[in-house]
């Protein structure tokens, strides 16, 4: 709407903005004066570690760009750190293109009735399969969204002639939230007269509380329908301006009917939700025109107001709300469907974890070091947070828990080191509920999960596999492979990875990994990771690193061990088991299940996700080796993604035999091997809500 006929409600958000936007000159002076002095990003240094370590690992840079961009010459670790961001902002991969197209889809137009007459009003976005985002001022209450109604696809085609939108309805009863400080607010919509959900027909943004998702200066991305038009979107002359506790400033093109759209980063995650462009006004808070004389309401146009920003509650803000709201146990379950990264659960209203990522140290590095800086997976990455070994402990839960008869244990995987195991905990659950939610099933507390947690004791008793030699700069992938390869007492490694790569349809040259030495060795295991990485749009270290740790577990008995006492001494020791395990968990489990369980342990359920327990280089050195089925196992569901590297072996009833259930799901290509988006499967969730029992609880 404009602002001749906005209502006391936007004329209040206008004029608030315009105060934050006034209070915050003195820390904006210091970002353009860093600006003008060449820093491209200037943000603190905890925020572009964190950025850096979100695009390498969700794939927003490839990392052999990244290496290439700062192995030639010296750079300090701000530098490393800014070059890699810097190559979101001069080239895009290809996929910028369909994933801007996916995130469009969920963007509606939102129209009111007024007067007997249909208008347009404002923007939203569908952030769940029934859940959808736009600003307060735009539906302040039920009674306004049941007088409204939501477009897709009012857009034009790519032959340029007007779509067919496609009409949806609120439906405020089964859901509404809202926040005027935040000036949100978020509508269930009601399904289509053949009961699909809009979320299903045109995908939904799965909003984020993590940090790392936009630094000060990067590029923003705004979709909407300005005036009420058919759907724009606002690319490249756009930036992040300042940032502050609960909103983002920001250049971009906007006009009245963007309120409510989505602000995306470059890889298509939202940021922040538009509410309004932040006039420029004088010491009395009137607004000014371009030329600098009072704009007059009622007669003057929007158009001569002198806009100095835009302005858009981040993401974050409004999740920690949505967290402390008291709702019903139904409306809890609609929060739950926005995915485990929004923090939010059905359980208990609490606030959502954040991310930080402590800075790397401010001296010079080598070439070398500035390699590993941006290229190391996981923890390694860089400023990753490393706690000190046997820092944490595992997670118990209580005897009660589903009836008291059967216990719910998830089994982590690698690269677990140093994190809270609450929060991994927290994680876990809030993919299972995830799942469940959509499979229309109760909830799981995250209190009543055991969860074991061996993460920082395994890299405590791997030890010196842990460090990539350094005179390796020219590829990280290169340094992985030949250092792992070298320090594989029994050629495991080798094994591993040419098996994986074979399954996952390599052309093999008529001589095995065994029959290769020296330099021809580690050329084909370059090769086989290349074929991975291609086959699965995973990077190669992170393959080659997954890889080293299923191969330090098996060849190393001491490592073994370790795992195994650490995992028997955490979990429980009675009753029977409903054993959920991930990626590395699931050859721990496997070990675990068939001869160290005390003899009363039952696995009524054993789930394995993400599993290289189909290739022989794994099960071979299992205890005892082979693919026999322990017999304490009486059920055994395994779910596997065709992209997920670790997961090359699947499906596992080839080698395994007939399996209870066996599910081939798609993940995001970007978290194939996530344990949160296995879990978040309806199918994965509804067979273990099946073995829980609780309806004895």
């Amino acid at each position: 709407m404009l602002p001749t006929n906005e209502s006391g409600e936007e004329q209040e958000q206008r004029t608030a903005a315009a105060q934050r936007y006034r209070e915050a000159v003195v820390e904006r002076k210091e970002i353009e004066a860093k600006l003008e002095a060449g820093v491209r990003y200037p943000d603190t240094p905890e925020r572009i570690a964190s950025r850096v370590n979100r695009l390498l690992e969700r794939g927003g840079v490839p990392p052999a760009a990244a290496v290439e961009s700062v192995h030639a010459e010296a750079l300090d670790v701000p530098e490393t750190l800014e070059r890699v961001i810097g190559l979101t902002k001069d080239l895009q991969p290809w996929s910028f293109l369909p994933r801007g197209a996916r995130a469009a889809a969920t963007v509606a137009r939102i129209s009111i009735l007024r007067n007997g007459l249909e208008r347009p009003h404002g923007t939203g976005f569908l952030v769940s399969p029934r859940l959808l985002l736009t600003n307060h001022h735009v539906v302040p209450n039920a009674e306004t969204a049941r007088r409204c109604f939501l477009e897709f696809n009012a857009q034009v085609t790519i032959d340029n002639a007007p779509d067919a939108a496609i009409r949806f309805e609120f439906d405020p009863d089964t859901f509404f939230a809202a926040d005027k400080h935040l000036d949100y607010a978020l509508v269930a919509v009601d399904p289509a007269a053949d009961g699909s959900l809009a979320g299903a027909r045109f995908g939904w943004n799965q909003l984020s509380n993590q940090q790392g998702k936009l630094v000060q200066n990067e590029p923003v991305n705004v979709i909407g329908h300005p005036m009420g038009r058919l759907k724009e979107i606002a690319l490249r002359d756009n930036a992040l301006v300042q940032r502050l506790d609960d909103f983002l400033h920001y250049r971009t093109d906007t006009e009245p009917g963007n309120s409510g759209s989505p602000v995306f980063n470059d890889q298509w995650e939202v940021v922040a939700l538009h509410h309004m462009g932040v006039p420029n006004t004088d010491t009395q808070n009137r607004i000014l025109r371009k030329d600098g004389q009072i704009w007059r309401r009622g007669v003057d146009s929007d158009d001569t107001i002198d806009y100095v920003s835009n302005e858009g509650a981040r993401t974050s803000s409004i999740l920690k709300h949505l967290a402390t709201l008291p709702l019903a146990p139904e409306r809890r379950a609609l929060l739950a469907e926005m995915g485990p990264e929004s923090g939010l659960r059905q359980d208990a209203a609490v606030g959502p974890v954040e991310t930080p990522v402590t800075p790397a140290a401010a001296q010079a590095p080598t070439p070398q070091e500035a390699v590993a800086v941006v290229a190391a997976p996981g923890p390694a990455a860089a400023g990753a947070v490393r706690a000190p070994a046997g820092a944490h402990v595992g997670l118990s839960a209580p005897k009660d828990a589903f009836g008291g008869e059967r216990h719910l244990v998830f089994l982590h995987g690698r690269s677990q080191q140093g994190k809270d195991p609450e929060l991994l905990r927290r994680g876990w659950t809030g993919g299972l509920n995830h799942g469940l939610t959509r499979a229309g099933l109760p909830t799981v507390d995250p209190a009543n999960v055991w969860f074991p947690y061996y993460g920082d004791r395994i890299v405590e008793v791997i030890g010196q596999h842990e460090a990539l030699p350094a005179s390796y700069a020219d590829s990280p992938a290169v340094a992985a492979v030949e250092a792992f390869a070298a320090q594989s007492e029994e050629g495991t490694y080798e094994q591993l990875v040419m098996e994986a790569a074979v399954l996952a349809g390599m052309p093999q040259d008529g001589q095995t990994a065994m029959e290769n030495l020296g330099s021809t060795l580690v050329g084909s295991l370059q090769g086989a990771l290349s074929w991975l990485a291609a086959k699965t749009d995973v990077d190669a270290l992170a393959i080659a690193t997954i890889f080293r740790d299923v191969d330090a577990y098996l060849s190393d008995q001491a490592v073994r061990n370790a795992v195994l006492d650490r995992v028997l001494d955490e979990i429980p020791h009675d009753g029977e088991l409903v054993l959920v395990t991930h990626s590395l968990g699931t050859v721990v489990g496997m070990d675990l299940v068939a001869n160290r369980l005390p003899p009363e342990m039952k696995v009524t359920l054993l789930v394995t996700a993400g599993s290289p327990l189909g290739m022989n280089a794994v099960n071979s050195r299992l205890a005892p080796p082979g693919t026999n089925r322990p017999g304490t196992v009486s059920n055994w569901v395994n779910a596997w993604c065709p992209t997920d590297a670790v997961a090359i072996g699947c499906p596992l009833e080839p080698a395994w035999g007939k399996l209870t259930e066996e599910h081939a799901v798609v993940n995001a290509s970007d978290r194939a091997h996530s344990i949160e988006e296995y879990l978040a499967h309806p199918e994965v969730a509804t067979a273990i809500d099946k073995f829980l029992a609780r309806s004895t609880g």
